[in-house]
């Protein structure tokens, strides 16, 4: 009988332990660098297309130094569309300079034939160093004719910037190739401009707040769904958190820093000069703040309590495409916001000449990279706390005929209830299963102690009777 005691506790703490654990937001030491997908392979990119390593679909990593222009082979069929994107992750605290230090993609034919605008992001934090993503594509339904056709073509990736300048050191790049099948039938057309609201409804208020604790980059963003959520961020750090945004659906999201204690002095109360500032009816357009992007140097203003770039919202497609590269607005010790209201996901929104229209034309996961300045410091020695206001706004519509499986561009039922509950489809799953076993273990139990005292009462029984 002694044997039964330990393990019914040893069953109770496993039990209790796997249901109640749940990771601590850690703010010790430095921001932590971008984490690569894992089972991402290395390679190494050509001066030209001859010798160019190929891409099959899957993810990358390789570097570049300023000036360096890399090419990569890619074999695309006829039948299906490519986006081929560029993650550049210089470590937190890296030196960058604004707008000329950037990224350039394209995709050119085996004649050298740009076969897509492809796309060029710059930083605009003042001197902070974030990750900054593009992508270009091949369509399938494309207006170049001489992309079309099934052969080898070369994704060529570009950093810009003068390698004599400071902060010259290789950034590291991780490097994706997607495929979006083609459909069955005639592609939807691009929605007319007045299908849709363009006016950003008001942000998520009420409800309990949910803690999240953002990931490094795409590959380990945390999943969350509509509601309001709470993190906490170091001066310097980006963290990220993707969200299902289903086809028909229009992203409605507000990142806000609370009031803030200046070093040496108080902090301020009230409206600030980023709390709710504009009222955000841009589509795909960020609001919130003055002077955003207009600014260079460093971010703390002299003799001044504003961090003129203290916090920033950037939001990532599917594709790792910029619906709206990040932003900045500034902090003086008084609460401020950042918002942004997208169009909704459309297939014919890749028809739009608008940048942040064309970038919502697929449903999927959307990526919110939020970012927090350095010189927030003066504020936030110990980190910040940040609140999201996430509201995917509309009803989930019918998507088009894709003549396969398209999983990197659509939303599961399951994965939007799990994201409500700021959980991946997978961690739902295990917390399931943990649910199930956590029953059947207290059941276990019930059924051995119950067994221990007809034990007991039987002994004590035939004890009298003897």
């Amino acid at each position: 009988m002694p044997v039964l005691v330990p393990a019914l506790v040893s069953i109770s703490a496993v039990l209790t332990g796997s249901a109640a654990a749940a990771p601590a937001a850690g703010l010790r030491g430095d921001p932590p660098a971008y984490r690569t997908a894992a089972g991402a392979r290395p390679v190494q990119g050509a001066k030209s297309p001859s010798g160019a390593p190929r891409l099959a679909p899957g993810t990358y990593t390789d570097s570049l130094a300023r000036g360096d222009e890399k090419f990569y082979a890619v074999h695309l069929d006829a039948k299906s569309s490519a986006y081929l994107s560029a993650v550049a992750a210089p470590r937190p605290g890296s030196e960058v300079a604004d707008h000329t230090d950037s990224l350039k993609v394209s995709i050119r034919d085996a004649d050298g034939n740009t076969c897509s605008s492809g796309g060029s992001t710059a930083f605009r934090g003042r001197g902070m160093a974030y990750p900054i993503a593009d992508y270009a594509t091949r369509r399938i339904d494309g207006p170049r004719t001489n992309c079309q056709r099934a052969g080898t073509y070369y994704f060529v990736v570009k950093r810009v910037g003068k390698a004599s300048a400071e902060g010259a050191a290789r950034w590291p790049v991780e490097l994706r190739h997607q495929r979006e099948p083609g459909l069955t039938g005639t592609p939807p057309a691009q929605p007319g401009p007045s299908t849709w609201s363009t006016t950003a409804p008001v942000p998520l208020t009420g409800g309990t707040k949910k803690d999240t604790e953002g990931g490094t980059g795409f590959n380990d963003a945390a999943p969350i769904g509509k509601g309001v959520w709470q993190d906490r961020i170091k001066p310097g750090e980006t963290r990220f958190y993707r969200v299902p945004v289903d086809w028909g659906q229009q992203l409605n999201v507000s990142a806000e820093l609370g009031a803030g204690k200046l070093e040496g002095g108080d902090g301020g109360s009230g409206a600030g000069v980023g709390a709710d500032a504009g009222a955000g009816t841009g589509v795909g357009a960020v609001s919130g703040g003055v002077g955003r992007g207009s600014m260079r140097g460093p971010s703390v203003v002299a003799g001044s309590r504003l961090v003129a770039s203290a916090l920033g919202l950037g939001v990532y497609n599917p594709a790792r495409g910029p619906v709206s590269g990040t932003r900045f607005v500034p902090y003086d010790g008084k609460p401020a916001a950042i918002k942004l209201f997208t169009a909704p996901v459309a297939y014919g929104n890749r028809y739009n000449a608008a940048a942040p229209v064309s970038a919502m034309r697929f449903a999927g996961s959307y990526y919110l990279a939020v970012s927090l300045h350095p010189d927030a410091a003066k504020y936030f020695k110990d980190g910040a706390p940040v609140t999201l206001r996430v509201d995917p706004v509309g009803r989930p519509q019918p998507g088009p005929h894709y003549r396969e499986k398209a999983t990197d561009f659509s939303v599961a039922p399951q994965e939007r209830a799990a994201a409500d509950d700021g959980m991946s489809v997978q961690q739902a799953a295990q917390h399931g299963t943990l649910r199930v076993v956590g029953y059947s273990g207290i059941s276990t139990g019930a059924v051995l102690l119950l067994a221990l005292g007809v034990w007991a009462v039987v002994a004590r029984w035939r004890g009298g009777r003897a």
